[in-house]
């Protein structure tokens, strides 16, 4: 293994913001993660776990131990059972597209969505109706402290809206995953229905924006008053009781709201956006306005959906 000090993880990060890590190290396997965190014992240093690098802000001042970033793992079509294995490294992006590629149909809604595809299964990353819980068929995971590698069934890892059992149990770390798909004869359609998605996320948001995705998680919203103006606003009906927070942030007048060099972004304000520049420290202020100022106003929580690390206590 090799461990490079004091690196700048802004680079590993679509919000392109943070400070440096004390340790880094490129891993590609469970065997690599378990010398990795042989190490961190050794040295008594705190470790975090990424990959794609959305959905993460670190800290202005980095992290004072070993960040872990995990790469590649490979990619395996099995068509004759229409799976496909995967290493939790691999972008989504990559796995969506192979997938279309074969005439496995299942994934083509994902198309676009930054990151990889473990980050995409802790988190159970969705769009446009789908959820890549939908089709996992099993996920591997090296568990931190014994060192061991254990299968999940698609029921053990629990996914609901934006969770799985690896959110709230860290402990496990996603190495790799087999997705049960199914086949079609016309690899075409799910190319285009792919493209036509990624035309759709374009609409509503420039892709190459420095942002961590959507900010906040959809909440669930019990005033009926509100699931009515939303339904007069924008003409559709709200899904399973949840509202879209980029629609109450655009509610309560914070579009375009910026702090510094961080902003809620005028095309879709569940994104806050890193005009160029912009701290964490930024980030947290504007991400605190906009929570007060819903729960104030439209009486609703908004939950980050994006990872804090490096600021004191554990998010």
């Amino acid at each position: 293994m090799t461990f490079k000090s004091n690196i700048p993880l802004a680079q590993y990060t679509t919000f392109r913001i943070g400070g440096t890590a004390r340790l880094f190290a490129d891993v590609g396997n469970a065997m690599e993660l378990a010398e990795c965190y042989e190490r961190a014992q050794k040295d008594d240093l705190p470790v975090f776990v990424f990959s794609g690098g959305s959905n993460i802000v670190f800290s202005d001042q980095g992290f004072p131990g070993l960040v872990i970033r995990l790469t590649d793992g490979g990619l395996q079509i099995d068509e004759k059972r229409s799976r496909i294995s995967v290493g939790a490294g691999i972008p989504l992006g990559v796995l969506v597209e192979r997938a279309n590629k074969a005439g496995l149909s299942g994934l083509e809604n994902l198309a676009g969505i930054p990151g990889s595809v473990g980050g995409a299964i802790r988190g159970n990353a969705g769009a446009f109706g789908v959820e890549i819980g939908d089709s996992v068929f099993s996920v591997k995971a090296f568990h931190s402290e014994s060192g061991m590698v254990r299968e999940f069934s698609k029921k053990e890892c629990d996914f609901s809206y934006r969770h799985s059992f690896f959110k709230t149990h860290p402990k496990y770390i996603i190495v790799s995953a087999e997705f049960r798909l199914t086949p079609t004869t016309h690899p075409d359609r799910l190319l285009e229905a792919s493209r036509e998605i990624v035309a759709l996320r374009e609409a509503k948001h420039p892709q190459e924006v420095f942002c961590a995705g959507s900010f906040f998680m959809n909440p669930v919203v019990e005033n009926p008053k509100l699931h009515e103006e939303f339904q007069k606003d924008t003409g559709k009906e709200s899904k399973n009781k949840r509202l879209p927070a980029g629609w109450l942030i655009d509610h309560v007048g914070l579009r375009g709201k910026m702090i510094g060099h961080a902003k809620v972004s005028e095309a879709h304000p569940n994104y806050l956006i890193n005009t160029g520049g912009a701290t964490a420290e930024e980030v947290l202020t504007l991400a605190s306005i906009v929570k007060q100022r819903v729960r104030d106003e439209a009486g609703v929580m908004l939950a980050a959906e994006v990872q804090l690390i490096g600021f004191g206590a554990p998010h």
